[in-house]
């Protein structure tokens, strides 16, 4: 008895899964009629459902229509044997059943596999032979002495049992003994069956088969008289050789006899023959690995429909040749990895391990068969190990790969089944090099701002992408910083080239981990060094800034007054100046023979004056080297020209005379370069104008006042920047206060005499 199975459950999801798979029930062959094959349930609240068996395959009696029971809310449906059921694993070990259930409108159709087993316990005696009126078999007289006249029961071999024939066979009326054989086969008697026509020979046959069971049969020969020479074949034997995966039905050769309406018959297992056409199907699997016959000897029997007695035979073989059913199979069946970009040459990449399920331990045959550009180079095959064959590289871009390949793995059998494993290895990105950054050099002025570009520093990554790179300044001067990105270099503080002309940065450059997975940054440096360019930013200095000198004319000559000397005490190097008069010679008098000043009494010239004067003289002194901008500064040189007639009458009334050089106040003018906004020159005009209107009321205010006082008391013109002190004090007292007075001069505009004192340096009137 089969158990039950939940097919009711598939049948219950509108019974889908009928449409997917085969089902498949195993059954002994020595189940008899009425039992059952398959049970199910199953819902179906629509209508009243149907269950049809549509099919058969091979056609047998064997199976009952199935049944179909409401039970509890369900239909239960079951698949029986009929009452002629002859189980026989050895004659047809497997059915194809195919079922139809209908539940309203939907119809499902679905096949089920009925597998016989052999039963070894069970004693089986099939045939007509065992039944109550036994086995007729119809022999031509002609038969060949010994040949095989019936199979008693097939694979009897198999079965260990014994055949016997207990019937007495009386020589007068037997020619000779029949006789059964270890396989089953009933053979004529060694003398054969000439002149036997028409005779009926009775055999009682016994059965034997271990465990004392046993069953009887009655088998009667009839011997019929030679056939006409009109009924034959033309040739006695025949042998083909069909695959063993033809399935059961499939035709496998096709015999012809010469005669009128012939009608064949087939003594055999596992074959049919076509009663009318002769054609020879199959009734079962040819599976060797069931089966186990490779090689069926079969006989066929010819003989005309309307003279049944005479038959002629044909002896046919049937070899079964083994099909290559199954291709290999490989674990793994699919391949897939990663390896780094370093990976070595021969790292291994995975082992297959196949097998032929047609043969097992045959010897099989791998090919790598590459789908991508590098696949085939970069990858090999050694004894069904896959490796490394190149050295990978992903430092490029569109570099880092996958490897597409595959493993063809080929059986030695007929037709030939091959196996196809898919590879796929990803190549995965290592940071294996530090990042590197080029040394440069930078110029800039020293007078730059802040945020003044310099430059970039240039990294550099072997790593793809080649981009991932990060700067930095660890400890650097205060005065430059790098941009982390994009590695700008910017001034940040004022330079000096006086205090530090050359700068020196490190800048260290990281990469950003390229590589899958925990990989530290790598880090690499260079040194920038940065350049301050001179800008010229401090002004001459003279010393002295004033001097005042005396200086005695003589018609015709050429006279040197002074040396101007003047330096950049920031910048010693600094030598070349540039020298102009800018200011105090309105009569053309002097003029500068680079530092040195001159004066000169030519005959050309302007007439040499009568009367001491004093000219104040302004000495622009300017830088006039490369360096720009070019800063002056200007220099003050009073000189007091004595002309010969008043240095004589000088001589002879005081004794004294007036000293080459005389202690001067020391006055600066600076000209510092300055650019203004727009807006404060406007401002600066405005303010001018009305300070330049005030000082006129103001200057008139004061004439009135003077004018209305009378006073007689003269006064000096002042320099730009500091007006020399003056002394003023009365008269003297006596004529020993004028001791330190060594020297005199008369102001030509009010006639006032003044007299020089060395030790205080001031003028004094007398």
């Amino acid at each position: 008895m089969v158990p039950f199975r939940p097919l009711a459950i598939l049948l219950a999801l509108v019974v889908s899964d009928l449409r997917c798979l085969p089902w498949f029930v195993n059954v002994s062959e020595s189940a008899g009629p009425g039992t059952t094959l398959w049970s199910f349930s199953f819902n179906c609240s629509s209508r009243t459902p149907t269950l049809k068996l549509l099919q058969v395959q091979p056609a047998s009696p064997f199976f009952n229509p199935p049944s179909l029971a409401r039970w509890q809310g369900l239909y239960v449906g079951q698949l029986t044997l009929s009452s002629s059921a002859r189980l026989d694993a050895l004659a047809v070990n497997h059915y194809e059943l195919r079922l139809q259930v209908t539940c309203g409108s939907e119809v499902i159709e679905g096949p089920l596999s009925v597998n016989v087993q052999r039963d070894p316990d069970r004693a089986q005696c099939t045939g007509r032979f065992v039944s109550p009126a036994g086995e007729v078999i119809q022999v031509p007289e002609t038969v060949t002495p010994g040949a095989r006249l019936y199979t008693l029961l097939p694979g009897l071999e198999l079965r260990g049992a014994q055949v016997n024939i207990t019937s007495a066979q009386d020589p007068p009326y037997f020619p000779g003994p029949f006789s059964i054989s270890g396989q089953g086969w009933l053979q004529a008697p060694p003398q054969g069956l000439r002149g036997q026509a028409p005779k009926l020979f009775r055999l009682q046959v016994l059965l034997t088969l271990g465990r004392g069971r046993s069953c009887r049969g009655v088998l009667t020969v009839r011997v019929l008289p030679a056939p006409s020479s009109r009924l034959s074949f033309a040739e006695r034997s025949l042998s083909v050789s069909v695959p063993e995966d033809l399935a059961p039905g499939s035709a496998v050769a096709r015999v012809r006899a010469r005669g009128e309406d012939v009608r064949y018959e087939l003594l055999g297992p596992r074959f049919s023959i076509g009663r009318a056409d002769g054609v020879v199907r199959t009734s079962a699997p040819l599976d060797l690995a069931r089966a186990g016959a490779a090689v069926t000897s079969l006989q066929v029997r010819a003989f005309e429909r309307l003279r049944p007695g005479p038959s002629v035979q044909l002896d046919l073989t049937v070899n079964v040749t083994p099909v290559n059913r199954w291709p290999p199979r490989c674990l793994p069946a699919l391949l897939l990895t990663r390896i780094p970009e370093t990976a070595p040459v021969g790292t291994a990449l995975g082992t297959f391990t196949c097998e032929d399920p047609d043969s097992p331990g045959s010897t099989l045959h791998y090919q790598l068969r590459a789908h991508s550009p590098r696949g085939l180079a970069s990858l090999r095959l050694r004894d069904r190990v896959l490796e490394v064959n190149a050295t990978l590289d992903c430092d490029a871009p569109g570099a880092c790969f996958q490897l597409a390949a595959s493993l063809l793995v080929l059986d030695g059998g007929q037709p030939p089944m091959s196996t196809e494993v898919p590879v796929l290895v990803t190549v995965t990105p290592v940071n294996e090099f530090s990042p590197t950054c080029v040394p440069r050099t930078f110029r800039v002025r020293e007078d730059a701002g802040p945020r003044t570009l310099l430059g970039s520093v240039v990294g550099a990554d072997r790593d793809y992408p080649h981009d991932g790179t990060e700067f930095h300044t660890p400890g650097g001067p205060a005065a430059f910083a790098v941009d982390r990105l994009s590695g700008e270099v910017r001034l940040l503080g004022p330079l000096d080239y006086e205090q530090q002309r050359l700068h020196r940065l490190t800048v260290l450059v990281t990469d950003h981990g390229q590589g899958q997975g925990p990989a530290q940054p790598r880090s690499g440096s260079c040194t920038i060094a940065v350049e301050v360019e001179d800008v010229n930013d401090h002004a001459p200095e003279c010393e002295p800034p004033f001097q005042e000198l005396a200086v005695h004319t003589s018609p015709g000559s050429s006279t040197e007054v002074t040396t101007v000397s003047c330096r950049v005490p920031q910048e010693p190097q600094r030598l070349a100046f540039s020298y102009s008069i800018v200011g105090g010679d309105g009569q053309g008098r002097f003029r500068l023979q680079g530092a040195a000043l001159l004066h000169e009494d030519l005959p050309s010239g302007p007439p040499p004056p009568e009367q001491p004067q004093t000219y104040e003289l302004w000495i622009r002194v300017a830088d006039a080297g490369p360096s720009t901008p070019h800063l002056s500064t200007t220099a003050t040189v009073i000189v007091h020209l004595v002309p010969p007639r008043a240095s004589t009458a000088a001589t002879s009334t005081n004794g004294a005379t007036v000293p080459a050089v005389m202690t001067p106040l020391l006055v600066t003018h600076t000209e510092p370069f300055w650019q203004p906004e727009p807006w404060f020159v406007a401002v600066l005009t405005v303010t001018g104008a009305l300070l330049l209107a005030l000082g006129w009321l103001l200057s008139r205010h004061l004439r009135g006042i003077q004018g209305t006082e009378g006073s007689s008391e003269g006064f000096m013109e002042a320099p730009r920047m500091e007006t020399p002190r003056m002394e003023t004090p009365e008269a003297p007292s006596s004529i020993m206060s004028l001791q330190h007075f060594d020297g005199r001069a008369q102001d030509s505009r009010t006639g006032r005499d003044y007299l020089f004192n060395t030790r205080t340096g001031a003028w004094r009137w007398l």
